[in-house]
């Protein structure tokens, strides 16, 4: 669990933390565990996170021998993710 100061300079309430644990689909595993190893790689601009920093992300999934199919879902489906994620970190 973070800090109160670490809280503070995240732009993130105590409540955001507090949450029941959250189960994944074992069809969205992957892309889950992509996202997670992705938590590091945030663009940020004057307000925070822009996004994700894309070059990262095709570089980890050229190593996980995606199918041309797979590769184009995992991407739609961390581009849902990161959305989503966008939204909870700029909520006031």
């Amino acid at each position: 669990m973070p800090t109160a100061e670490e809280i503070e300079q995240s732009g993130f309430a105590l409540e955001d933390f507090a949450s029941d644990p959250v189960d994944v689909l074992p069809d969205n595993e992957p892309v889950f565990l992509l996202f997670e190893e992705m938590a590091t790689q945030w663009r940020m601009g004057m307000n925070g996170p822009t996004g994700l920093d894309y070059n990262v992300m095709y570089h980890k999934m050229s190593r996980m021998s995606l199918s041309d199919e797979n590769y184009r879902l995992m991407e739609l489906d961390i581009r849902v993710l990161e959305s989503h994620a966008l939204a909870a970190m700029h909520r006031k």
